[in-house]
């Protein structure tokens, strides 16, 4: 049997989990890295605001070496195209093959990563593709992983900070997709399966921050939102 050697995108958060969970049990696939991109100002999750520090227990938790692409704040699409194919080219040399990703149903996210692998001459693989957000959801709480809402759209702000469970996720407000597909919120994993140990935080400040409205469409950050009222996001600080 060939070996896949690949590079997980990891985001930190649930859907990352589980596309994971998943693939380390198919033994065609070997991961090398747990790729990342960190905002450079602020040492933190690109888009997601979780601490450098976090994230590099969290990888230290799961055991796979973590590999950080350092951004800029809100890089426009030429530079983060550029700056993702230096590394996806440098990954390409070492032997990898494929790139694992967390997606669900976007299909326009899915078309620009297949293509930006296929100009280098990687593959794409996408675990969670085309499943029910509700199953996943669920499937996610029954295999007893614990994930935080780390950052919620302005009009979720009372959703940001809270850990989630099966009946936080009843009582989301009607359009809101369960996993969060939409951009509507983002999460940090810290306790299941995958983690050797827990990721033990305590709760900061929640802050709110604004990006240029309208958003059309971001790639870079895995936002896909139209709606001009929607370009703000509440943010809760984790502290390791």
């Amino acid at each position: 049997m060939d070996k896949k050697i690949c590079i997980f995108n990891w985001s930190g958060g649930k859907d990352s989990t589980l596309a994971l969970h998943y693939v380390l049990q198919d033994p065609s696939i070997e991961i090398r890295y747990l790729v990342t991109t960190v905002t450079e100002k602020y040492n933190r999750i690109s888009m997601h605001g979780v601490r450098e520090a976090l994230l590099i227990t969290q990888a230290e938790s799961i055991g796979i070496p973590l590999y950080q692409i350092r951004l800029g704040e809100m890089p426009d699409m030429e530079t983060y195209d550029t700056t993702m194919a230096h590394h996806l080219t440098k990954f390409k040399t070492e032997g990898i093959t494929h790139s694992i990703f967390g997606d669900i149903f976007l299909e326009d996210l899915r078309h620009y990563r297949e293509k930006k692998l296929s100009e280098i001459g990687l593959q794409g693989i996408f675990p969670l593709w085309k499943k029910n957000t509700k199953d996943l959801i669920g499937e996610f709480l029954r295999l007893t992983y614990k994930t935080i809402i780390v950052c919620a759209q302005t009009d979720l702000e009372n959703y940001c900070g809270e850990v989630i469970t099966s009946e936080l996720i009843d009582k989301l407000p009607e359009g809101v997709d369960p996993c969060g597909e939409n951009g509507e919120f983002h999460t940090f994993a810290f306790e299941g399966p995958i983690f050797r140990h827990k990721i033990d935080f305590t709760i900061g400040e929640k802050v709110f921050r604004t990006y240029p409205a309208p958003v059309s469409k971001d790639i870079a950050s895995n936002i896909c939102d139209t709606k001009p009222e929607r370009s703000g996001f509440w943010y809760i600080d984790l502290i390791s």
